[in-house]
């Protein structure tokens, strides 16, 4: 990350540093510019030419230079470095490049004349030790023609030296910044990232031993609060799935291991000595009993495990509640007719619930044969339905030995049974009041219950609303 922003400033601040130094050396040269055009006119304005575009006049003749305004130029001994006598240097030449006439300070020296310039133009050229900014204007007769030029320069020697300084500064700062960049980059860096090391570190030291741990949160609700939530997030469903696969597991070999344990004695004492055929019919029957009795279990648990990983979809329609406790409770008849109990469905409303009709048949399945399991022999299970507050609501109750009051809020949980010696008796896994619950969320339905000990207990079904 340093590493990149750094690279980034670095090529910013170059191109930033060349255009402050190509900007400053055109202002310096524009300023060199400026003051010879002020030269080259004062020199033709003292000769009276007319200037346009090139500067009219007669004859070079026209044209003096003062040369004994500075009586060192007959003294070339005294002159030892022309551009430190006057910052100012003309010099007058023929079409030809013949000098024609030059200012005292040239003494020996003349400028450059660059015959291929026809125009007005700025260039620079040398003039002994010192570099010089020079103009070299063409003069012109009234008939048009190219008489001569006149030549004007200044020495560079103050703005050289301040634009190498100024190259060598920018050339001395730009690696010093750039480093020192880096370095504060790294660190800036180093501190924005140490909260995204811890939660590496702490994310390192979780595993299936320790799911309960999670991230700590920093305190400002930034990016990396958004990182630590989503995975303490992933964690919590990470958790919950393992601890669901590790229920599961433990459920499924919990109930499992007795009827294995008997249909496997069964066969061991089976296979010790002959018997007769009678008993070997009886002792298969039993085997087969135990099971169907575990291929129920094994259905039920795979129907919960499906609802847990989200697995099951309801397709929600429209069907009438008359119709279909009719079929289950048609379905339930022959278990109700061996204790002698009668199933009895009044009131039941015309009107049409929206739920999933499988997922309904199932729910009320478990409940109506929860219902004659638990009643005693010539009891009565009455079905009723009816409209409680909007809504319609379906009730099961039966008058058999009822649930203590304490034990009503966990018989929906899973393996849940509220008298052990009574579940084993009517064959039941604690699973069917779980799987209506979830059935019904599934739905949007409210499942309660009531019940009183040797009085009889009632499960009411709230259904949702049947949309327009």
């Amino acid at each position: 990350m340093a590493l990149y922003y750094t690279g980034a400033t670095a090529v910013l601040m170059a191109i930033v540093f060349v255009v402050i130094f190509v900007t400053v050396d055109r202002v310096v040269y524009r300023h060199f510019d400026e003051e010879l055009r002020h030269e080259v006119a004062e020199t033709l304005s003292e000769a009276h030419v007319q200037r346009h575009d090139v500067c009219e006049f007669g004859s070079l003749k026209e044209i003096g230079l003062d040369e004994a305004r500075d009586g060192r130029l007959n003294d070339p001994h005294r002159i030892r470095n022309v551009a430190d006598i006057d910052p100012e240097f003309v010099q007058l030449v023929d079409s030809k490049g013949r000098v024609v006439s030059k200012t005292a300070n040239l003494a020996r020296n003349v400028l450059s004349f660059a015959p291929s310039y026809s125009g007005v133009r700025f260039f620079n050229t040398s003039l002994g030790a010192s570099t010089m900014r020079q103009v070299q204007v063409p003069l012109v007769d009234r008939q048009g023609a190219i008489e001569g030029y006149l030549i004007v320069a200044v020495p560079l020697k103050s703005a050289m030296i301040v634009l190498r300084d100024l190259k060598y500064i920018v050339m001395a700062s730009f690696p010093a910044i750039i480093i020192l960049l880096f370095g504060l980059t790294r660190l800036i860096a180093g501190r924005s990232i140490r909260p995204v090391e811890e939660i590496i570190s702490m994310a390192e030291t979780i595993n299936q031993e320790s799911l309960e741990r999670r991230i700590v949160l920093p305190r400002q609700q930034d990016e990396l609060y958004r990182l630590g939530s989503t995975i303490n997030g992933l964690l919590d469903r990470l958790q919950h799935a393992f601890q669901r696969e590790k229920r599961f597991t433990a459920d499924a070999s919990h109930e499992l291991r007795t009827p294995l344990a008997v249909v496997k004695g069964t066969l061991d004492v089976l296979v010790r000595k002959p018997r007769e055929v009678d008993h070997y019919e009886e002792r298969i029957r039993y085997c087969l009993n135990e099971l169907n009795r575990m291929a129920r279990l094994i259905d039920q648990l795979l129907m919960l495990a499906r609802y847990e990983n989200g697995d099951m979809n309801p397709q929600i329609v429209t069907i009438g509640l008359a119709g279909m406790l009719k079929t289950v409770t048609d379905r339930m008849e022959p278990m109700a007719v061996a204790k002698n109990i009668s199933t009895r469905i009044e009131r039941i409303s015309s009107e049409a619930v929206a739920v999933d009709p499988a997922m309904l048949e199932i729910m009320l399945e478990n409940l109506i044969s929860n219902s004659i399991k638990y009643s005693p022999e010539g009891s009565i299970v009455e079905i009723r339905g009816g409209i409680r507050d909007g809504q319609q609501v379906c009730t099961i109750m039966d008058y058999g030995i009822g649930i203590p009051e304490e034990k009503l809020p966990y018989v929906f949980d899973r393996f849940y049974r509220v008298d052990e010696s009574r579940s084993s008796n009517t064959g039941g896994f604690g699973l069917g009041l779980s799987i209506v619950r979830r059935l019904a969320d599934l739905q949007g339905i409210s499942v309660s219950v009531m019940s009183r000990e040797r009085h009889g207990t009632t499960f009411m079904l709230t259904f949702p609303p049947v949309p327009n």
